[in-house]
């Protein structure tokens, strides 16, 4: 494209996968995708990515939609909202992929691979214990139409894999970064159609952005290692590349990537926990230092307290935000300083909205209308639903030993088994039925009585030793706060455990 010719309309996009709550890196990105888009009159896209069916969650689309509507970002296309070019589920566009598949087996820019689950799992560890990198061989990179008739012949399920060149490199632009090149040596025949007839993230993710024009790709830096394979794609098919920005991940305090074990995560936690969505979102553009701080005149001229720089709204955002400014080092997702911006915010509010803010979350007519049958046929007085439910409306609660550990166990065993839980309670869907069977199976499993086994769980959701009905008061609370109590719980027993050594 030369100087002269139009620059095509600024178009981005957002691909999260329905596997569970929605993420904060979600957010992150939609939030950058979304100031991109709109400082430049362009439109902001929301696809679903769906192809993962063994992690599949019904609900999660709904509770992505809910979720990035609680932070006030708003798409121009998508599942729920239509467009030009849709559909945005990617399990709804299949055959658009395996039309795409076909051309490359066609030209030759991939082939059929046939190998078993036992031979792919017999080459990975002959690779390891040959200290190589775990990658495809390309065994089946040259196979004859008569050996690939024989396999067929044997019903063999097949995938179709990227062929990438044996020799040489694949070069790209990094907006962030500027030219980064990879080796082929270091570049695995990505697998791009799986035996299931669906396609690989790498594959649609190319054909979609491709087909949706889109002009950007913005996306978290756990992508740079994929671009390669990304760019070949386009060239096999003939197709221009989009720029390509990777941003820098969020990292916990010790620098290590975020992840669940180490901070909440979910979207739907913070949102149940009293997080202000004006407060998320201008923690969230804190992230990566795009927006510029009040200078030294400023601070002083306007009498601006230097945490007051860091406080900001969604509009602000769109007039200074600059894309320039964003540093490589890795945002600190700090909890801490979350919580003060929260406080800061609520504190702004007029009574009569922090009166609202409180109806509309922990004292919504939902969740008390829930909570109210687990007591009403266990107290005496109306005064005692509080000292009953304490732990329903509590950001924390932390029990005395003596109220989780079994008599015959030890604090050591308690906390393992506590692990055991959380790791149940993350997988199971929460209904009283499913999580009573898996609660009881894993107590066999472990040899942990019942009455052990529910204890432990009490104490930690309710720090006390009787409180309503543990299975509907958990799923009352609901999962992601759960979750958070949970680790939160195992954390500092453990530090507390570490200090008396």
């Amino acid at each position: 494209m030369s100087e002269l010719d139009p620059q095509p309309p600024i178009r981005v996009r957002i691909a999260p996968s329905p596997t569970g709550d929605p993420h904060v890196g979600t957010a992150y990105i939609g939030l950058l995708n979304f100031l991109y888009a709109r400082q430049r009159g362009g439109k902001f896209v929301l696809r679903i990515e769906d192809t993962d069916r063994a992690r599949f969650v019904s609900d999660s689309e709904q509770m992505i939609f809910d979720a990035l509507r609680w932070l006030d970002l708003a798409w121009d296309e998508g599942p729920d909202v239509g467009g030009p070019f849709g559909p945005y589920r990617q399990s709804e566009r299949t055959e658009i992929y395996r039309s795409h598949v076909d051309l490359l087996l066609v030209s030759g820019h991939a082939y059929r691979s046939f190998e078993t689950a036992e031979e792919l799992d017999a080459m990975r560890k002959s690779q390891i214990a040959a200290k190589l990198p775990p990658r495809y061989n390309g065994a089946h990179r040259e196979l004859s139409a008569s050996q690939i008739a024989v396999y067929e012949a044997e019903g063999r399920p097949a995938v179709v894999r990227l062929k990438v060149p044996v020799e040489g490199e694949t070069a790209f632009r990094d907006e962030l970064r500027g030219a980064i090149t990879f080796s082929h040596n270091n570049v695995d025949d990505q697998v791009l159609l799986k035996s299931d007839g669906f396609p690989t993230y790498h594959l649609a993710n190319v054909v979609d952005d491709h087909l949706m024009q889109i002009t950007d790709v913005i996306r978290a830096e756990e992508w740079i290692s994929s671009t390669p394979k990304h760019v070949l794609l386009y060239k096999a098919f003939g197709w221009e590349l989009p720029r390509f920005w990777h941003m820098p991940l969020l990292r916990n305090i010790d620098k290590s990537k975020i992840s669940k074990r180490k901070n909440p995560v979910s979207l739907i936690y913070y949102r149940e926990s009293g997080f202000l969505p004006q407060a998320m979102l201008n923690f969230l553009g804190l992230m990566g230092g795009g927006m510029a701080q009040p200078t030294e005149e400023e601070i002083v001229s306007k009498g601006i307290n230097i945490k007051q720089g860091d406080i900001f709204s969604l509009p602000e955002m769109l007039e200074k935000f600059d894309f320039k400014r964003i540093s490589l080092g890795g945002p600190v997702f700090d909890l801490t300083k979350l919580k003060w911006l929260n406080g800061e915010y609520l504190r702004a509010l007029p009574p009569e909205q922090f009166f609202q803010a409180l109806r509309a979350t922990i004292f919504s007519d939902d969740y008390l209308r829930r909570i109210a049958p687990l007591v009403q046929t266990r107290i005496e007085t109306l005064a005692q639903f509080g000292e009953m439910t304490d732990f329903f409306f509590k950001d924390d609660v932390m029990p005395a030993p003596e109220a989780f550990v079994p008599k015959a166990r030890t604090l050591e065993e308690t906390l393992a088994f506590a692990a055991e839980q959380l790791v149940l309670l993350e997988a199971t869907p929460f209904t009283h039925d499913e999580l009573e069977a898996a609660l009881k199976q894993i107590g066999v499993d472990k040899q942990w009585p019942v009455k052990d086994n529910f204890m432990l769980l009490r104490a930690i959701l309710t720090g006390k030793t009787a409180s309503p009905p543990l299975l509907e008061s958990l799923i009352v609370f609901g999962r992601a706060r759960a979750l958070d109590r949970m680790r939160r719980f195992i954390d500092t027993q453990k530090r507390l455990a570490a200090t008396r050594k």
